[in-house]
């Protein structure tokens, strides 16, 4: 029954970075020391060696799973319904079968992106995060529902050059700052008008509307069923094993 709308990082105290590396035959010990205040990460990209090639691949993933992997990029203001809309899909696809994770932008902040904030620079660190988090999943051919407010034009395609075009569906759910601060589902609104909040999207930091995306939901002028009818219409397709050759 569907409601209402409603790298681990490096300690700093090190001033070097310990870099390891195993063959097959033996342990290979390398250790090349950077200093953290001058060496940007793609300056030791050279000394990196990736496993990829002796996994398990994608197709093989998405073969045992029976479905297609891909990343499902919701955005909109707070309140929009972004998560709702996601959390309703993954129990729907689930119900059919399918391995669905759901990417919630206010579950992620309390794990993995914790130490950030609110201001464009940390805005710009958490999708980055997010990003790369959801190309995982999708290489691992998992249906994965990504939910963060994204309010920038070059976040989102900075999100999209991550994950990749082919994988990448940008949905935008639209519902105006009017609607969304009526519903205040979380309160944040409330709280933003009495100052309780830095940097509120569609208060004090701004939110641009797409030139374009893949899908766009109106959950403002629709119910939560018709528009979940919308999605799943749209992303069916996409994720059935044949989607792609």
């Amino acid at each position: 029954m569907i409601g209402a709308w409603s790298a681990g990082k490096l300690q700093e105290k090190s001033s070097s970075i310990l870099h390891l590396r195993y063959t097959l035959d033996k342990p290979v010990i390398a250790i090349m020391l950077y200093p953290h205040t001058n060496h940007p990460m793609s300056d030791i990209s050279d000394d990196i060696y990736s496993e990829a090639h002796r996994m398990v691949g994608r197709d093989e993933k998405q073969q045992q799973l029976n479905q297609q992997g891909g990343v499902f990029w919701f955005y909109g203001l707070s309140g929009s319904g972004k998560s709702t809309l996601a959390i309703a899909l993954q129990h729907k696809l689930h119900q059919a079968g399918h391995t669905v994770q759901v990417l919630d932008g206010d579950t992620i902040r309390t794990g993995l992106n914790k130490d950030l904030g609110f201001t464009d620079e940390d805005r710009q660190e958490n999708i980055r995060r997010i990003a790369e988090v959801a190309k995982l999943f999708a290489n691992a051919g998992i249906i994965t529902l990504v939910s963060f407010i994204t309010p920038k034009r070059a976040l989102r395609s900075a999100a999209r050059k991550i994950v990749g075009n082919d994988d990448f569906h940008e949905i935008y759910v639209r519902a105006s700052f009017e609607e969304c601060e009526r519903r205040d589902v979380k309160g944040l609104y409330a709280k933003a008008n009495a100052g309780g909040v830095k940097h509120f999207t569609g208060k004090d930091s701004g939110f641009e509307e797409p030139e374009s995306a893949e899908l766009i939901i109106d959950t403002e002028g629709a119910p939560l069923n018709q528009s979940l009818a919308t999605l799943s219409d749209y992303v069916t397709p996409h994720i059935s094993k044949q989607a792609k050759p």
